[in-house]
């Protein structure tokens, strides 16, 4: 098994659209509001091929040349991407005011309305190139204020290397010592998000009802996003690319590396989301056999409390559990993960097994109850 460099317009773009990652299509540490030009316009039920950055070896404190970042790292200038070269070279940003993360958007999706939910099909993710970084920087991750030790920052290159037919992360022992430990890739999208209403665009960090920064890394190939529409067209953008992350992304970041997504956009009126999942006012994933409600909140206990709210009022609406029957069975079956806790907004995630409802009709629940048990933030 071997990874191919996937340079712009090169390769299998599988999808009826392929958008590439151009200085006219991707933004850099803000994210699209409802004032900003869609790139493209799609109709409900296509998939889009998008080609997404890793700002890893573009930002200004690693040089923003991410030929000389990586070449100190051994990759020679045939494998690093064009795209990530033009966009470092000729789009800015401040690093005093914005995130450091790149997304391609925004997709106009035909006939998506506010109040209905945009459905967001993970149809493939292909590596881009055969290395990622994992970084500790700037004083942030769990451990702030104790790592990275001193003043420095600390940015782990890690080559992907093949395994019995799968790809794996490559690390060492020691500080340049042979790469003996491994672990499996599983790529995923960190941000997946829709603009928010007015003009002015949100930080690429901290996540929110419009999804964005999430982090979930249930959302690998075959998993769904629902997220709430809150402008026409939903404006629909994609980045962050990750090669793996744990929940936590403790360190600060996952190994953060570029792919070539394929995902599918499809529109879910408001009538048939709430028969499906009562009021959804956050992001809801769809992920190996389970539906994954999530809270968001700069405080972590309080993104719990805002989790275990959306997946009780899940559960009553789909299902029609009772309440305290819902909270019991969520106390002795379903697992809550911490998404990530170093994005200024932390996040939480249920996973509600979705065969243990197999033998329970979907729907015609009483909805009379407080909507607002719902939010997933």
């Amino acid at each position: 098994m071997t990874t191919p460099i996937l340079q712009p317009g090169h390769g299998e773009r599988p999808g009826d659209h392929y958008l590439p990652a151009t200085p006219r299509t991707v933004t850099w540490g803000r994210l699209p509001c409802a004032a900003d030009a869609p790139v493209l316009t799609i109709l409900p039920g296509e998939s889009v091929c998008l080609d997404t950055v890793s700002h890893e070896g573009l930002l200004e404190d690693q040089g923003k040349d991410p030929r000389a970042y990586f070449a100190a790292h051994g990759v020679p200038p045939e494998a690093v991407l064009d795209d990530a070269v033009t966009i470092a070279t000729e789009l800015a940003r401040d690093p005093d005011r914005d995130g450091p993360h790149l997304v391609t958007g925004p997709v106009h999706v035909t006939g998506a309305r506010p109040g209905d939910l945009l459905r967001i099909t993970v149809e493939r993710l292909a590596p881009r190139v055969p290395y990622g970084v994992v970084s500790n920087r700037h004083g942030k991750g769990a451990l702030a204020g104790e790592l990275p030790r001193g003043a420095g920052n600390v940015s782990v290159f890690c080559p992907v290397a093949a395994r019995d037919g799968r790809l794996v992360g490559t690390l060492p022992v020691t500080e340049g010592g042979s790469r003996d430990v491994e672990f499996p890739l599983a790529p995923f999208l960190g941000i997946m998000g829709v603009a928010v209403p007015g003009d002015e665009r949100p930080h690429s960090v901290p996540p929110g009802l419009h999804g964005g920064n999430i982090d979930i890394n249930l959302l690998v190939e075959g998993a769904e996003l629902y997220l709430p529409v809150q402008v026409d067209g939903a404006l629909v953008y994609v980045g962050d690319p990750h090669f793996a992350q744990g929940d936590g992304e403790v360190a600060l970041t996952a190994l953060e590396a570029s792919l070539r997504a394929t995902l599918r956009f499809d529109v879910v009126p408001r009538a048939e989301a709430l028969a499906e999942f009562g009021e959804v006012t956050g992001p809801l994933a769809r992920a190996g056999g389970y539906l994954v409600p999530t809270g968001l909140d700069e405080d972590l206990d309080e993104a719990m409390r805002r989790a275990v709210r959306a997946a009780i009022a899940l559960l009553r609406a789909r299902w029609g559990l009772d309440e305290h029957l819902a909270y019991a069975y969520l106390s002795a079956a379903t697992d809550f993960d911490i998404s990530q806790v170093v994005d200024v907004v932390c996040g939480v995630h249920a996973r509600i097994r979705e065969s243990d409802f197999d033998g329970v009709p979907v729907g015609d629940a009483d909805r009379s109850g407080d909507p607002s048990d719902g939010s997933g933030a």
